[in-house]
């Protein structure tokens, strides 16, 4: 009997969707597929909020962001519609996102993970926060 190995989240389809990047009074913000993940920059205190949408989020849980090159486990919050984590805008993980090759993942227990593309609009987030 052969046992087939685990698929790897790099050969999972790409989550239908499109990024919708506009302009804030305190940053940028880019929505992927009507909000299921976000990006926002907060300008003046140089973050980036990464938001997914998840119904009856209470108490922190685990998010976990995949790219090409970096796996990071992060605790993120409930806030409003989902739950959040906020990093400074040098981060190294923000870079892997933007640089990932074609898409990264985004994992949140008791939600179905995503996987996103890696456009430009990830790129311009981080940008007008640095």
């Amino acid at each position: 009997m052969r046992i087939e190995p685990a698929p790897d989240w790099r050969d999972r389809p790409a989550t239908p969707g499109n990024w919708q990047w506009s302009a804030t009074a305190t940053g940028s913000t880019a929505a992927f597929a009507g909000g299921q993940f976000a990006m926002r920059c907060d300008r003046a205190r140089q973050t980036v909020t990464l938001t997914r949408a998840v119904a009856g989020a209470s108490g922190q849980v685990p998010m976990t962001i995949a790219t090409s090159d970096v796996t990071r486990a992060l605790v993120a919050v409930p806030v409003a519609g989902g739950v959040a984590v906020t990093l400074s805008a040098r981060d190294p993980l923000l870079d892997a996102m933007a640089f990932s090759r074609g898409r990264f993942a985004v994992e949140v227990a008791g939600s179905t993970p995503l996987y996103v593309p890696s456009w430009t609009e990830v790129s311009r987030v981080i940008e007008d926060c640095r």
